[in-house]
């Protein structure tokens, strides 16, 4: 497993380079055609047996949430815009890590001591708040960071309670860590296998449009973190996934409705099986799925999905009971040969 590896790695979409070069160095050997695409995707095809093999795309994205440095002020101070969906709140006083140097900084907002009852009964808007590197000045600042640099949480990766784990970046570096499993695995197939590390899915799933229409699948399978709101506030019938649950299942979602087929087929496997399995209940949010399936003429598609808490956030939270049953059901559903 590299999850902790995976996730310690700074990767904001359109900057997904030390990821790739990560995983590339951890699968080299073990496929047999690697391809990098001028957007920053990594492809990798494990060539199947026997003749007229159809292809299945097995895809998850390297990119995860985060910042670009947009202003330097003359007070020091950095101004920033965020690079995929965050909620302002969850950013206040957050650490973070600014460029190829990891410069540290924390994001800043006026103390609440100094709000007026209108601020403090609001939102705070992201145009309020910036990063403070120490810096005494602009030049000072300008010595260290550009505009332009990626930022990212400062998210450890945190072992905790009965089998959970904290980290930044959750979303989607668990798709890339079964990925790699999938690399690695020897087991023959009986068609051609893409394993696809895609780019700038938080921003507007792109890499997953160029990379379909490049290979034009038979089938799709998304490896992904979607939300998870088994949490304090939340009513039961209000969740989306739970937390130990198992793989969860996508029907339908912003972007996407699924290959109600494929679906189907992917539950009955884990079923079959007996690994812990469950139906995303919202219809929220999306993936890559929803490029890929309008792509090369139509794709049929699924996502599995691992659910976690807080995600889009410096520290999103996920079993791995999840994490292992998403796993073995797709290695599971793989070895026993696609005939959709």
């Amino acid at each position: 497993m590299y999850l902790e590896a995976l996730t310690k790695i700074p990767g904001v979409s359109g900057d997904e380079g030390m990821v790739r070069d990560f995983i590339l160095e951890q699968i080299k050997d073990d496929v047999d055609e690697i391809i990098q695409d001028s957007i920053g995707n990594l492809l990798c095809l494990k060539k199947g047996i026997g003749e007229n093999k159809k292809k299945v795309l097995v895809a998850a994205h390297m990119d995860e949430v985060g910042l670009i440095i947009s202003k330097i002020g003359d007070d020091g101070f950095l101004k920033f815009k965020s690079v995929g969906s965050i909620d302002p709140r969850v950013m206040i006083s957050k650490k973070v890590f600014i460029g190829k140097e990891n410069i540290p900084g924390v994001i800043g907002a006026k103390a609440i001591h100094l709000q007026k009852k209108s601020e403090r009964d609001s939102v705070p808007k992201e145009s309020d708040l910036y990063i403070d590197i120490g810096a005494q000045d602009k030049e000072s600042a300008e010595a260290l960071v550009e505009i332009g640099d990626y930022a990212v949480f400062d998210g450890a990766f945190v072992e905790f309670g009965n089998g959970f784990v904290k980290a930044k970046a959750l979303d989607d570096r668990v798709g890339c860590d079964i990925l790699i499993s999938l690399a690695k695995s020897k087991t023959a197939y009986p068609f051609d296998l893409y394993l696809a590390f895609t780019v700038q899915e938080e921003v507007g799933t792109r890499g997953a449009r160029l990379l379909a229409n490049r290979i034009c699948p038979d089938i799709a399978i998304v490896l992904e973190g979607t939300t998870c709101s088994d949490v304090a506030g939340c009513e039961e019938r209000e969740y989306s996934t739970k937390a130990g649950g198992g793989a969860a299942l996508s029907i339908i979602d912003r972007g996407t409705y699924y290959n109600k087929e494929l679906v189907q087929a992917l539950y009955e496997t884990a079923k079959r099986h007996e690994i812990p399995v469950q139906y995303k209940k919202t219809a929220t949010g999306g993936n890559d799925a929803a490029a890929i399936h309008v792509s090369a003429g139509g794709v049929k598609v699924a996502a599995v999905s691992v659910p976690a808490r807080y995600i889009h956030s410096p520290s999103s939270v996920i079993h791995m009971s999840d994490y292992q049953a998403v796993l073995d059901l797709v290695q599971t559903f793989l070895q026993e040969g696609i005939t959709l």
